[in-house]
């Protein structure tokens, strides 16, 4: 059984389809359904009834990503966890319970699934770790990631206690590169990334980043926090 963070930044027009999918596709493997409004809600969530129990949390005042999952997973009473954002739609059939099986494989540390562009196209939600290099690579000669590094905090499901040895997100790292830290650590831990192809959906996100504004300065100040920090070296030097 599992334990679910959502983190609505005023999604919550996304918010009753995310809840209708859980039930839909969790029954028998989510216990609990945590969903922490960084902004303050513009209209109420349906009542149910759910087949998992169903917690608000409110910010006084916004949060970070990390901050917000940590703040929401700090106590929970199932073995395993999932951080999911609330415009994930359209889960296939067999969508939780293929994450909860590959996550209980050894050595494994974070299961997350295929996830897909509302045109149908697979997104590239796990990546080579972006080092100033491998973005020259990616961006500016268009080179495919040699290896993936870390997975996007978009949907994740792992045992909590492997959340809770790591001390869950930085949150220093407002927004951005707190899931390439937190999959870095992982390993450095002796754990693994475990892709599941079974466990397929459609991830509606629009890269904020690339739109400029507040999160581009976000991107640039975790990206400066990232490729400073000594977990990014340590782990580079074990992949050496």
């Amino acid at each position: 059984m599992l334990t679910v963070s959502v983190v609505s930044h005023g999604h919550d027009r996304w918010l009753p389809t995310l809840l209708q999918q859980l039930a839909r596709t969790g029954a028998g493997c989510i216990a609990e359904v945590r969903v922490t409004h960084n902004l303050p809600p513009t209209q109420s969530l349906p009542a149910g009834p759910w087949p998992f129990a169903l917690v608000e949390l409110h910010n006084a005042s916004p949060r970070g990503f990390g901050a917000n999952h940590n703040q929401a997973l700090q106590t929970i009473g199932t073995p395993l966890l999932a951080v999911l954002n609330p415009d994930i739609t359209d889960m296939a059939d067999g969508f939780w319970p293929a994450l909860v099986h590959a996550v209980q494989r050894d050595e494994a540390g974070c299961a997350f699934p295929v996830l897909l562009n509302l045109d149908g196209s697979v997104q590239d939600n796990a990546r080579a770790v972006p080092t100033p290099l491998a973005l020259v690579r990616r961006r500016l000669l268009r080179q495919p990631d040699r290896r993936v590094d870390w997975a996007s905090a978009a949907c994740w499901v792992m045992p909590e206690a492997v959340y809770r040895s790591l001390g869950g997100f930085d949150a220093r790292y407002f927004m951005y590169c707190e899931d390439v830290d937190f999959c870095l650590r992982l390993q450095l831990a002796g754990r693994r990334l475990v892709p599941v192809p079974a466990a397929r959906a459609v991830h509606a996100a629009q890269r904020s980043s690339l739109r400029g504004g507040a999160h581009l300065l976000w991107h640039l100040q975790s990206l400066w926090r990232l490729w400073t920090s000594s977990t990014l070296w340590k782990y580079l030097r074990s992949r050496a």
